[in-house]
């Protein structure tokens, strides 16, 4: 009957009894079958594990980096490993260790969710953040650039009048122009 109609015979089921074919053109099937894995490869998520290392004695200022660095990754779609580095005696400190990794897990809860708890593993302790398809409110550490065209402003007004009350008095000295005040 294929060879009839121009057509080839094609199997689709070798292993049932009786095999199960059908008449098509095989071409077609193959690019229909291309066509069907590349849609299936375009919507796979590959997600990028990528860490963010921390310390037990981290200052305020060096988290809140750190935590912007983690919220910008997990914005950006991959997944955050967040690992404390322990040295020395700083092991037998693994509560300080376990809540910074509870802290950053709550800072980042608008942007990510919790997927592996914090689990120590020799001298590191880590958890891992996925980023939620639907944030539940706007980012804690990445902000978008503030106007700061009206702060300059009021500077070079400052500046200005401040160059004006040493010209009437007589004179600019040149400690007060560099510096600010006189020695």
């Amino acid at each position: 009957m294929a060879r009839t109609k121009g057509l080839d015979l094609i199997e689709v089921s070798p292993t049932a009894i009786p095999p199960v074919c059908r008449i098509g053109d095989y071409g077609r099937l193959k690019y229909e079958q291309s066509k069907k894995d590349k849609e299936a490869r375009k919507k796979q998520r590959n997600w990028e594990l990528r860490e963010v290392k921390l310390r037990p004695k981290i200052d305020v200022h060096d988290y809140e980096v750190k935590a912007k660095m983690a919220e910008r990754l997990l914005l950006d779609g991959g997944k955050v490993k967040v690992t404390i580095m322990f040295r020395g005696r700083e092991i037998t400190y693994t509560a300080f260790g376990k809540r910074l990794l509870d802290r950053v897990a709550k800072d980042l809860e608008n942007v990510a969710t919790l997927e592996r708890e914090a689990k120590l593993e020799g001298k590191n302790m880590f958890l891992i953040l996925a980023p939620r398809a639907t944030p539940l409110g706007p980012p804690k550490f990445v902000h978008l650039k503030t106007d700061t065209a009206h702060h300059e402003i009021e500077t070079v007004d400052h500046h200005d009048d401040h160059e004006t009350e040493t010209e009437e008095q007589g004179g600019t000295d040149a400690v007060e122009t560099i510096g600010g005040a006189s020695a």
